[in-house]
């Protein structure tokens, strides 16, 4: 079972690109975090995700909150994913599944494929607990944007 809403969500560090780390932990507090873990870069469900965040982006700069896409790809195509898509927001790599461990969002075995991300949606409070989750069990089952962007809103209303 992934991480419920008022649970305290755990941070780490992870790369966004060869050299470049994100610090999650440096980010709670300042603003809400959206977290949106992956299957696979590059594959349909998953670039029409990012694509609808890249696409909508002005709206959500708008609610001032961090968005971090994270996969299990490596940083090397994590990275690529990114600068192809021309995404605005980070794309960490999680390659030792440590994170998607920790937020429980880990396939057994979709497609053949063990240890990939679910498609999960977290958005994490100043205070540093969850606020909203969500995850689907189908990899094609896309993320409701609407209902991340209103618990965004209502952090952003706190602060």
């Amino acid at each position: 079972m992934s991480l419920q809403p008022g649970t305290a969500a755990p941070t780490f560090v992870l790369p966004a690109r060869p050299g470049e780390n994100v610090d999650l932990g440096g980010s709670i507090g300042r603003k809400p975090v959206v977290l949106l873990f992956f299957p696979l870069a590059f594959s349909p469900v998953c670039s029409d995700e990012m694509c609808h965040f890249r696409d909508h982006w002005e709206q959500w700069k708008s609610l001032d909150a961090e968005i971090f896409a994270i996969s299990v790809d490596s940083l090397f195509v994590t990275d690529k994913f990114r600068q192809e898509l021309n995404l605005p927001f980070p794309v960490l790599s999680d390659f030792n599944k440590e994170v998607a461990q920790q937020y429980d969002v880990l396939y057994e075995d979709p497609f053949g494929m063990k240890g990939i991300a679910r498609r999960s949606a977290y958005v994490i409070g100043a205070d540093g607990t969850v606020k909203y989750a969500w995850e689907a069990d189908d990899p094609g089952v896309q993320v409701n944007f609407e209902e991340i962007r209103a618990a965004v809103a209502g952090e952003t209303a706190k602060t």
